[in-house]
């Protein structure tokens, strides 16, 4: 099975084959991203960390595209779009708000979470089990719910 660092790297290759001048940007970003946090953390990154380097990436094209649609500039707002749109294709399947629930539910039983004081507990949990695989925003919410009764 390859890493994720090898499989951007076979990406680039192909994206530089087929002259995809986006694809190359994004992905030689990307790559220069995931070296910058290994000689700050100085040791090789594992697929987690560097989904971690893709999400920070992610986070920072949503904004830039918010940023863009506020000015105006729908152009670059655009072609933000499509580099988000590459960076995306490497996360792992998100999981649906329904799988979320059950999961949430399920720790906050494990833990016999009862108020809103346990949710540091549970989200502690929560992120260590769905780590990459849902977005912590979503997941605080569903727990927020479930925790105060309005669910």
């Amino acid at each position: 099975m390859t890493t994720l660092k090898e499989k951007i790297g076979s990406e680039l290759k192909v994206a530089m084959h087929t002259k995809d001048a986006v694809r190359v940007s994004v992905l030689r970003l990307l790559r220069s991203a995931i070296k910058d946090r290994e000689i700050e953390l100085r040791r090789a990154l594992s697929d987690s960390d560097i989904l971690g380097v893709i999400r920070t990436q992610i986070k920072r094209c949503k904004e830039s595209i918010s940023k863009f649609r506020a000015a105006k500039r729908d152009d670059l707002a655009q072609k933000e779009e499509k580099e988000l749109a590459i960076l995306e294709t490497f996360m792992p399947e998100a999981m649906s708000e329904d799988e979320i629930r059950k999961t949430v539910n399920s720790v906050i039983e494990e833990l016999g979470a009862t108020t809103m004081k346990d949710m540091g507990r549970v989200m502690k949990e929560l992120m260590s089990r769905l780590a990459g695989k849902a977005d912590g925003s979503m997941v605080s919410d569903v727990v927020k719910k479930s925790l105060s009764g309005s669910e």
